[in-house]
């Protein structure tokens, strides 16, 4: 008989009082895109916060420099919505699956963890697939909007107006038909992340939530052998 390479433990679920809350009754929880999969950030939660997240389905934290509980997005308005939350095997830490409404991080970054260390390899991204760049495209447009940093080209279009982004948007239209007559595939590629760039910002001046546009292609897709 041959023996499976591992035995998976029976989902249990733990409830909050079972948790191995350190010394200070705190647990780390790692936040994570449920879309995507990224790490957005990473936080501490006391009994309380969590009790709080469970309750609202939004996450709170606890933050240890100021010693108070605080609602991921009460000021700015980037709240995460809970998909789920799930101890580690010990209890003594926490993951929690989110789909965020802005930057988790507040310098208006998708990701708390944006910078790279010197010397380290950076392989992860030969992998991504379209829709995880779409979505930290998407996410990182609408941290530029949310705290417009000098000297960005996407706070520039913001503040051009409307006007100005819908004429970039049929410029690059324009420059992907052009490419798409030429044999070079990297080319046609780089237009195409244009257009699909000066989108994501029309779709944000307008107001306009990437998930309808999302809504609207999933209900367009047909069933296998329709």
């Amino acid at each position: 008989m041959t023996t499976p390479p591992f035995d998976p433990a029976p989902e249990v679920a733990l409830a909050p009082e079972a948790l191995a809350w350190d010394e200070r009754g705190l647990v780390p929880a790692v936040v994570q895109d449920a879309r995507t999969g990224e790490v957005l950030t990473l936080a501490y939660m006391n009994r309380d916060s969590l009790a709080r997240t469970l309750e609202t389905g939004e996450t709170w934290f606890w933050s240890r420099s100021r010693r108070a509980l605080w609602h991921k997005g009460e000021t700015s308005g980037h709240v995460q919505r809970v998909d789920g939350l799930a101890a580690d095997c010990d209890g003594d830490a926490l993951v929690v699956r989110v789909t965020p409404t802005g930057p988790a991080c507040h310098t208006g970054a998708r990701t708390c963890f944006h910078s790279p260390v010197a010397g380290a390899p950076d392989r992860g991204r030969a992998g991504e697939s379209l829709g995880q760049a779409l979505d930290a495209l998407l996410g990182t447009i609408a941290g530029r909007k949310a705290s417009m940093p000098e000297g960005s080209y996407t706070t520039y279009l913001f503040r051009a107006g409307l006007n100005k982004v819908l004429k970039k948007v049929g410029e690059e239209a324009t420059e992907v038909v052009v490419a798409a007559k030429e044999p070079d595939d990297d080319a046609l590629a780089g237009e195409v992340a244009d257009l699909l760039y000066h989108l994501g910002v029309l779709l944000h001046a307008r107001g306009l939530d990437p998930a309808q546009v999302a809504a609207r292609l999933a209900a367009r897709r047909k069933p296998e052998g329709g």
